[in-house]
C-alpha cells in the first residue's frame, strides 16, 4: 500500500524529519544514513557559501532542505531570512519560526501567521512552527501554509508530548499535514504521536543529546515507521471498567 507524505505537492517515503542544528558535521551525514530522513533542516547561519566548514557538504544531494528562520524575532526578520536562503540557493522550503522570548523559546504564532501569508504569496513552501492552538492553525492554514508543525514541548526539552491533547484537536480538525516540532524526547514519544495521527516528526536534540547518535537516529526511524503503521491498522479499543478473557470461556476440561 502506497503511503507517501505530501507536503507542496512534493512527496516523501520517510516521515522522519530531521533537525540539524545540534549535530557536528562530522556526523551529519551517518545519521541522516541511518535515520533514513529525507528532509533536513538547515539553519542558514550554517550555510557559508565559501566557508571553510559548510552544511550543505555534509548533507547528500538527494536530500530536500528545510531553511529555517532560526534567529527571526518577528514577521520581518523571517521574511528576510527566508528570502535570502532562498538566493543561496537552498530552494522553496522554509521552516518558519518566529521567536523572540529567550527564555522559553516558544513561537510567537501571530508573527509566523504575518510572515506564512507573505512567503506563500512569493511561492515558498511554508511549513510554520507553532504553538499548537487552534485559532492560529486555521489561520495558517488561510495564509497558505502548506504544513502546521505544532510543539510538542518546549524546544530542546525532551520532555516528550505535553501538548497531546492540543496536538489532537489540530489532527482532527486541520486539513494539512501535521508534523510535531520541538519537546519529542524518546522513540517511544514519536511512537506515540504517529499512532495519534500526525503525519511527521521532526526531531533533533533527542538524537543529538544520546550517547549514540546513529543508532538513536535509527530508533526514531523505527518507531515513527510503527506509529504510522499502527494508525492506520486502528488501534484496538480499551475497556474501563471490566476485563474480556482472550480466549472463549467455553469447553473447559471435565473432571
Amino acid at each position: 500500500m502506497s503511503d507517501m507524505l505530501t507536503i507542496g505537492g512534493h512527496t516523501f517515503q520517510s516521515r522522519f524529519i530531521l533537525g540539524s542544528g545540534k549535530f557536528s558535521l562530522e556526523i551529519m551525514k551517518a545519521v541522516i544514513e541511518h535515520g533514513e530522513a529525507e528532509i533536513v533542516t538547515l539553519a542558514l547561519r550554517r550555510a557559508n557559501t565559501g566557508g571553510e566548514e559548510n552544511i550543505l557538504d555534509y548533507i547528500p544531494k538527494e536530500i530536500t532542505l528545510l531553511p529555517n528562520t532560526s534567529g527571526a524575532r518577528n514577521a520581518e526578520e523571517a521574511v528576510r531570512i527566508a528570502r535570502l536562503s532562498r538566493e543561496l540557493g537552498c530552494g522553496d522550503f522554509v521552516k518558519l519560526e518566529v521567536i523572540h522570548d529567550s527564555k522559553y523559546l516558544l513561537p510567537d504564532n501571530y508573527e509566523t501567521i504575518k510572515a506564512t501569508e507573505i512567503l506563500a504569496k512569493e511561492g515558498f513552501i511554508v511549513m510554520p512552527y507553532m504553538y499548537p492552538d487552534l485559532y492560529a492553525a486555521r489561520s495558517l492554514v488561510n495564509a497558505g501554509a502548506a504544513a502546521v508543525m505544532p510543539l510538542g514541548a518546549p524546544i530542546g526539552s525532551n520532555k516528550g508530548l505535553s501538548t497531546k491533547d492540543f496536538i489532537q484537536i489540530l489532527v482532527d480538525e486541520i486539513n494539512l499535514p501535521i508534523i510535531v516540532d520541538a519537546g519529542i524526547g524518546r522513540p517511544s514519544q514519536a511512537c506515540e504521536a504517529m499512532e495519534m495521527g500526525v503525519d511527521a516528526i521532526m526531531c533533533n536534540t533527542a538524537i543529538a543529546t544520546a550517547n549514540d547518535v546513529a543508532l538513536m537516529a535509527k530508533a526514531f526511524k523505527q518507531a515513527i515507521e510503527a506509529g504510522r503503521a499502527a494508525y492506520l491498522a486502528g488501534l484496538g479499543r480499551v475497556l474501563n471498567f471490566k476485563a474480556e478473557a482472550s480466549s472463549p470461556l467455553t469447553g473447559f476440561l471435565e473432571d
